[in-house]
C-alpha cells in the first residue's frame, strides 16, 4: 500500500501536514475527512499525484449540466446528505474540469458554505440563473424541487438549440457542396474548354457573350482574384466579429437580424420562448421579480430583447404593473403583452409565462419545419440554373462551330 505526504485543513481552518497509507487518492480522502480534515494536496512517496488542477477541456456542456442538475434532484429528493450527493457526482463525471469543478463545491460545502455561494465560485459552469434558482431552492426548503426545475429548463433550452442547429445543417450542407462544385467547375473545367475553344476560332470570331462572360470569372477565380475574395472575406468575417463585441456593434447587428425579412420573425419567436420559459422557472421557484428579470435579460441572447426587458424591469421598479412597459418596448407580439397581462391581473404570471413558452417553442419548431422546407427547392433550383448556366454557355460554341461544319459542304 502506498504512503502519501498530505497537506490539509482543519475544522479550525489550520493548515495540517503527515502522511497516510492509503490504497488510492480517494481513500486516502475519505481517512482525513474521519478526522475533520479537508485534503488540500497529496503526494505519493516516489512520485507526485497532486490533486488534479482546472485544466484540459474547460468547458461543461449544457447536456452535462441537465444530467448533473436531474441526478442531483433524485438524491436530495432521496434523502442524501448534501455533501455526499456531490461526492457521488463528482466522481462519475468524465468530464475533468467538472470533476475539479465539483470537488471544490463540495470542498466549500463541508467547510460551511451554503450551496450556492459554493456554485457561484463557478460562474464558467454555474451561470447566474443557476445559482440564483438554487439560492431560492435552500432558502425555501425545496432544492430538490428546484433542481427538478432547472433540469427541465436546461433540457427546454437544449432542444430548442438542437431544433435550431439540425434545421440549418441541411442548407449549410448543400451550400457547401454549390459552392465546392461551381469552384471545382470554374477553376479546373472552364480553363480547359477555354483553349479548346481558343484554337477553333478563326479571325476576328468571338465566343458567345455567356461564354465570355464565364470564362471571365473563371479566369478572375484561378487567378489572384479568388484569393484576393477568400482573403475579403476571412477579413470581413474578422471585422464582424470585433464590430459584434462593441456595444453599438452588437445592438446594430442584432436589431438588423430582427428585422430581415425570414430570418427576423424566427429569431424573435426564439426570444419570446426563451424569455418566457426563464422568467416562468424563476418566478415559479420564488426569486423575486426584479432579480429575475435582471438574470433573464442577461440570458436574453440579443442585445435588443436584453435592453426591453430590462426596460419592463425599470418600469416594475417605478411601481407600475409587468404588461404596460413591455408593451411599450414594442419588441414582444402584441398577443404576448395581452396574455402576460391577464396572467398578472389573475395572480398566475408564472403560469401564463410557462403556457406562452409552450406555445412560442412549438412555433419556432413549425417556421424552422417551414422554412426548411421553402429552402430546399429554392438552394436545389439555385444550384440547378447556376450550374445549368455554366454548362449550356461552355456548349455554345459547340453548337455554333457544329452548325458551321453542317453548313460548309453546301
Amino acid at each position: 500500500m502506498p504512503t502519501y505526504a498530505f497537506q490539509g485543513r482543519n475544522r479550525l481552518n489550520e493548515m495540517v501536514t503527515g502522511e497516510r497509507d492509503a490504497s488510492n487518492q480517494n481513500e486516502l480522502r475519505a481517512l482525513l475527512r474521519r478526522d475533520q480534515i479537508i485534503l488540500t494536496q497529496a503526494n505519493e512517496k516516489g512520485r507526485v499525484v497532486n490533486i488534479p488542477k482546472i485544466g484540459r477541456r474547460k468547458k461543461v456542456g449544457a447536456k452535462e449540466l441537465a444530467v448533473f442538475t436531474r441526478q442531483f434532484s433524485v438524491m436530495i429528493d432521496a434523502g442524501l446528505p448534501l455533501v455526499q450527493c456531490i461526492d457521488i457526482l463528482a466522481e462519475q463525471q468524465q468530464n475533468l474540469f467538472f470533476k475539479e469543478t465539483l470537488r471544490q463545491v463540495r470542498q466549500n460545502v463541508e467547510e460551511g458554505a451554503t450551496l450556492f455561494a459554493a456554485l457561484e465560485k463557478h460562474p464558467k459552469v454555474f451561470d447566474s440563473l443557476y445559482t440564483h434558482m438554487v439560492e431560492a431552492g435552500e432558502t425555501g426548503g425545496v432544492l430538490d424541487l428546484i433542481l427538478q426545475r432547472l433540469a427541465t429548463l436546461i433540457e427546454k433550452v437544449v432542444k430548442l438549440k438542437r431544433s435550431i442547429i439540425s434545421a440549418s445543417i441541411y442548407p449549410a450542407a448543400v451550400i457547401f457542396v454549390a459552392i465546392a462544385a461551381i469552384a471545382v467547375i470554374m477553376v479546373v473545367v472552364i480553363p480547359q474548354f477555354e483553349q479548346i475553344f481558343i484554337g477553333l476560332l478563326g479571325p476576328g470570331e468571338l465566343l458567345p457573350l455567356p461564354t465570355r462572360i464565364v470564362m471571365g470569372i473563371s479566369g478572375f477565380l484561378a487567378g489572384w482574384g479568388g484569393l484576393s475574395l477568400l482573403i475579403g472575406l476571412i477579413a470581413g468575417g474578422i471585422a464582424l466579429k470585433y464590430t459584434y463585441a462593441t456595444e453599438k456593434g452588437r445592438w446594430q447587428i442584432d436589431s438588423l437580424l430582427l428585422k430581415t425579412p425570414i430570418f427576423g420573425p424566427i429569431l424573435r419567436k426564439i426570444a419570446v420562448a426563451r424569455f418566457s420559459r426563464i422568467l416562468s422557472t424563476l418566478l415559479s421557484s420564488g426569486v423575486p421579480i426584479l432579480q429575475s428579470l435582471d438574470i433573464t435579460a442577461k440570458t436574453a441572447g440579443n442585445v435588443v430583447i436584453e435592453d426591453a426587458i430590462l426596460k419592463v424591469r425599470t418600469g416594475v421598479e417605478r411601481g407600475e404593473n409587468f404588461v404596460d412597459p413591455l408593451k411599450e418596448t414594442k419588441v414582444f407580439p402584441h398577443m404576448v403583452g395581452q396574455m402576460i397581462g391577464v396572467g398578472e391581473q389573475t395572480g398566475a404570471l408564472d403560469a401564463m409565462l410557462g403556457k406562452i413558452a409552450d406555445f412560442y417553442e412549438e412555433e419556432v419548431d413549425t417556421a424552422i419545419a417551414d422554412l426548411l422546407s421553402m429552402i430546399e427547392p429554392v438552394l436545389i433550383g439555385f444550384l440547378g440554373v447556376t450550374i445549368g448556366g455554366i454548362v449550356v454557355s461552355m456548349y455554345l460554341p459547340l453548337f455554333t462551330l457544329i452548325g458551321k461544319l453542317a453548313g460548309g459542304p453546301q
